[in-house]
């Protein structure tokens, strides 16, 4: 039972991972307190752009010159208009160090950035948990796939995942609804790809939407997607997951968890040989409080996560809780997403695209799978988008306004593009540390990020660019172009590492469950733990990684080992 601060453990960020340990503990019975340093967000009542039209904002939900003026980092995020801004760090309150150029995107709310994620849920395969030992990156993963396996079911089942069985061994698949299908042109392209390759697929891209109500649905209170595809306004009718809508209120629900908004964690105590407590600002008033738990879990993402760990120093641990390999903050890597090749189709003029669907085709990864076969490690994924709708010309008035109006609808071509989602290397001076004197509002020292591309990104985004453009002129695509945005790291939003997990306690941090090497009682169950980060989209692998860890940890606790 909770006394006064005391619990059975404390998850710090209720975000995406965080509220699945959260969830899996409180099933158990854990006590259990959540610390989340932004403010609470309700489902529904805190959506307050969910239902509102584009000409009912100010400026018609787009940015102004000063709102990217005052935001030149976070203004770049796709997903930052007018009707999400609420939900995203504006730069100025939340500075931190660019020793290298980094756009840190982050949501500081109960949610997390769960409510404006992507919703793209490819699992990962022993392709890529072999990887680093295969390829001599990095170091061995102390998991394979069998081991996550069962987590993925568990947790797709839960939040909802549309998909096709694709029997693909790189790409497992998973616990599926039914898929909201694709394009025509996306089935040709397909065809044409499965003819010309024996190595190459696209499918359609799984994500982590309700297509088909089931009972475990209904008991979360959440409806199918109805394809309104202005997600990252948060959902009135709970069809993709968030945090905010299922995790959460079902750990709420079983009355063992306390949630405390506005609590921004300034590190992790240490005494007599474990982590006993958390030390916290609040948000608010600024005052230090301190919660104690026989367990703990970090989940502030990434960056965070790392900082917390930084932060958190003693006797035992001058550089770091758990720091005694030096590695804590280095071996970050993050997703390519620079390249794009664009195309138009003049082919099945006779058909056109209507309605929207939250989801497109995907090309799982094909470069370096059964053997090494270029000149540089790993390998990447790509996306695929076709359409074709009416087109008017923008910024009409006057006659020109009325004649678009009245007129029929007119066609173009199928517009067609790709983009790449590449795997980086994990590298020692790809590094997050404190600055010496810089903090923040709250005395916490502000985070250096020193992150950048390296040659093997180069020869990667080449590779791309001609075997797209080869697989585009095989399908008959026309005005191929590529671009290479040139984009610093971090709008990918899928930076990993600094806390990566392995078998040896000289050369990671964490063991096979999560845990610290040097401090059992604590785990950390988000993109901090991870080893390389492979081609596919994240966030899935955080959960069921997250779940597998609080299962284990119940366990734990329930034979004395972490108290």
């Amino acid at each position: 039972m909770a006394d006064n601060n005391t619990y059975d453990a404390i998850v710090i960020g209720a975000g995406l991972s965080g509220s699945w340990v959260a969830k899996e503990l409180c099933d158990k019975g854990i006590k259990t307190l959540m610390l989340e340093r932004g403010r609470d967000v309700k489902h529904i009542t805190d959506y307050p752009t969910t239902n509102m039209n584009s000409w009912e904002f100010p400026h018609r939900n787009t940015l102004t010159h000063a709102q990217k003026a005052e935001n030149p980092v976070i203004s770049k995020c796709y997903a930052f208009r007018e009707s999400t801004e609420h939900f995203f760090v504006k730069d100025k309150e939340h500075p931190y160090v660019q020793e290298k150029p980094f756009d840190w995107i982050r949501g500081y709310q109960v949610g997390g950035k769960s409510i404006m994620w992507a919703r793209q849920v490819q699992r990962w395969s022993d392709f890529d948990f072999e990887g680093p030992a295969r390829d001599g990156f990095a170091v061995d993963w102390p998991i394979r796939y069998k081991d996550l396996a069962p987590w993925y079911s568990h947790v797709e089942r839960f939040i909802g995942v549309s998909g096709n069985k694709d029997g693909l061994a790189h790409l497992p698949d998973g616990e599926f609804l039914p898929p909201f299908g694709m394009t025509c042109v996306d089935d040709y392209f397909s065809d044409v790809v499965a003819k010309n390759y024996k190595d190459r697929q696209v499918i359609y891209g799984r994500c982590a939407h309700i297509t088909e109500q089931q009972e475990i649905h209904r008991q979360q209170g959440r409806g199918q997607c109805m394809n309104r595809t202005i997600c990252e306004r948060g959902c009135p009718f709970g069809g993709y997951f968030n945090a905010n809508s299922s995790t959460i209120p079902w750990a709420l629900k079983s009355g063992n968890l306390t949630l405390r908004p506005h609590s921004v964690v300034h590190s992790i105590t240490y005494k007599e040989g474990k982590a006993d407590g958390v030390l916290v600002i609040d948000a608010q008033t600024k005052e230090s409080i301190e919660y104690k738990a026989k367990v703990i879990f970090l989940n502030a993402a990434t960056f965070n996560s790392n900082l917390v760990l930084l932060n958190s120093k003693s006797d035992r641990f001058p550089n770091g809780l758990g720091n005694d390999s030096g590695t804590l903050g280095k071996y970050v890597a993050f997703h390519n997403y620079r390249a794009r090749v664009n195309a138009t189709y003049n082919g099945m003029l006779d058909k056109k695209t209507d309605g929207r669907r939250p989801t497109s085709a995907y090309i799982p990864r094909f470069r370096n799978l059964y053997r090494q076969e270029t000149d540089f490690l790993r390998g990447y994924a790509a996306g695929f988008y076709s359409g074709r709708g009416s087109y008017r010309v923008e910024n009409a008035h006057g006659q020109a306004l009325m004649d678009q109006l009245t007129a029929p609808e007119q066609y173009g071509p199928w517009r067609v593009n790709s983009h790449m989602m590449g795997e980086t290397i994990p590298k020692a001076d790809n590094q997050l540390t404190l600055h010496p004197e810089l903090t923040d509002d709250w005395g916490i020292p502000q985070l250096n990020v020193n992150i950048d591309y390296d040659e093997n990104d180069e020869k990667m985004v080449a590779d791309y660019f001609e075997q797209i453009t080869e697989m585009f002129e095989k399908a008959g695509f026309e005005d191929i172009r590529t671009s290479d945005s040139k984009q610093a790291p971090g709008l990918d939003i899928h930076e990993m590492g600094g806390v990566r997990m392995g078998h040896d306690p000289e050369t990671s941090m964490l063991n096979k469950w999560n845990q610290l090497h040097a401090c059992k009682n604590v785990f950390v169950t988000d993109g901090a733990a991870m080893t390389s980060v492979a081609t596919q989209n994240p966030s899935l692998t955080f959960m069921a990684m997250a779940a597998r860890s609080a299962n284990y940890a119940v366990e734990q606790l329930k034979k004395g080992d972490l108290s």
